[in-house]
């Protein structure tokens, strides 16, 4: 993910956050501002970068916002000023801080069913291995595996190498539900209480399976932020790491009908707990792409874009050794904002305010080639060593 992405998904956090903070406080005016700018901030997004598979999930956040919205919106005539204003003392702010919260937890998950195929997966051969392993097959027979399978799945290693792809890809291949948890954002404050969010999750994850007699993959994503060891502990983040652990036992001991799976991901494998490590009899390296998956991932990128002859895939694939596919994917983004950059810039020079007198060019191998110069990994040998370290010490395929 670029960092342009992850900027504005903070900026979107932000104002949300304050949106919810104020809305829980009786602040109407300001919490329908922030979730406006919330709103604002996702459609950017969506519109700057049309092909990032979390679209759907961001458009869904800007329905949701919008819905707070027209509902504050229209309770605003029926309220007095000093509830406006956050004085209100009686039941009636209880009941709504409780609303609030409930639209905190359906703001924090998304359950869908995705459309994601293994052959999107660039390569990790090995990893879509262990998944069909662990859950694909399991769905397909769970008679065959007499001795039970595994319920949790950890995915780790370098940030922008496909943990999320995967999982979603795992979903589909069997037509489940895939829940989508931010675990930096469980543990939130703004969020309410988290040690509650874990229990409403796995209750609804298990809801979901039994009801609709299917299977649910839960990918809980940056999950050393919520079961990291930290010598600053306190008891609310001991809770909460215990009520984790306790529905994981849950789902590994007493579901054993269950096609109820949890997928953690993590670049920070080393920051967990053996207790935790222990709920997840699997755990699986995602490393960086090879050369052959790299030249993959070019072939899959160009192949959007308008480009000369000039342009090869196996050369390009050789001069990123050390790039993430996610690197690789902001190299080609680049080119072509590059492009388009110098575009509207000619266009502006000669006054032509309609863009029909100017003609967008191809890129050409020479725009790759500068932009590689400039943009260095997102991982370094440093980070590659602690992985192949702990990979060592604690892989479990």
């Amino acid at each position: 993910m670029s960092e342009a992405v992850q900027e504005l998904e903070s900026v979107a956090g932000k104002y949300a956050a304050e949106a919810i903070k104020q809305d829980g406080q009786g602040a109407r005016g300001i919490a329908i501002t922030n979730y406006q700018r919330a709103i604002e901030a996702l459609i950017r997004l969506i519109h700057l970068f049309p092909e990032n598979t979390l679209n759907a999930v961001y458009q869904q956040h800007c329905e949701q916002y919008q819905k707070r919205i027209s509902e504050l919106q229209n309770s605003s005539d029926n309220t007095s000023p000093n509830e406006n204003n956050g004085n209100n003392n009686g039941s009636s702010q209880g009941n709504s801080n409780q609303t609030v919260s409930n639209n905190n937890f359906d703001n924090m998950i998304i359950k869908e069913k995705p459309n994601v195929s293994w052959r999107e997966v660039i390569g990790l051969e090995d990893v879509k291995t262990a998944l069909r392993e662990s859950i694909v097959y399991p769905a397909r027979k769970p008679e065959l595996f007499t001795l039970g399978w595994p319920r949790g799945i950890l995915l780790y290693g370098p940030p922008g190498c496909g943990k999320t792809m995967l999982a979603a890809a795992t979903a589909s291949e069997i037509a489940g539900y895939f829940i989508n948890v931010d675990a930096a954002s469980m543990m939130s404050k703004w969020l309410g209480d988290a040690e509650k969010n874990v229990s409403k999750l796995f209750h609804m994850a298990r809801d979901t399976s039994k009801r609709e007699n299917t299977s649910v993959i839960m990918l809980i994503d940056e999950v050393d932020s919520l079961l990291g060891n930290s010598q600053n502990e306190n008891g609310g983040e001991i809770r909460v790491k215990n009520q984790f652990l306790t529905e994981m036992d849950g789902i590994n001991d007493k579901g054993k009908n269950l096609q109820t799976y949890v997928i953690a991901a993590t670049n920070k494998p080393w920051k967990l707990d053996w207790a935790f490590l222990r709920r997840f009899s699997k755990r699986v390296y995602i490393p960086l792409p090879s050369l052959e998956a790299r030249e993959n991932l070019f072939s899959l990128y160009l192949a959007k874009l308008k480009k000369d002859s000039s342009v090869n895939s196996v050369e390009l694939a050789q001069l990123t050794e050390g790039h993430s596919a996610s690197d690789i994917r902001d190299i080609c983004q680049s080119a072509q904002l590059s492009v388009i950059d110098e575009y509207f810039s000619m266009a502006d020079s000669k006054g032509d305010k309609d863009l029909t007198h100017v003609k967008l060019r191809d890129c050409t191998m020479d725009d790759f080639k500068k932009i590689i110069k400039k943009r260095k990994p997102s991982v370094n040998q440093g980070m590659i060593q602690e992985y192949t370290n702990w990979t060592r010490d604690f892989s479990a395929l």
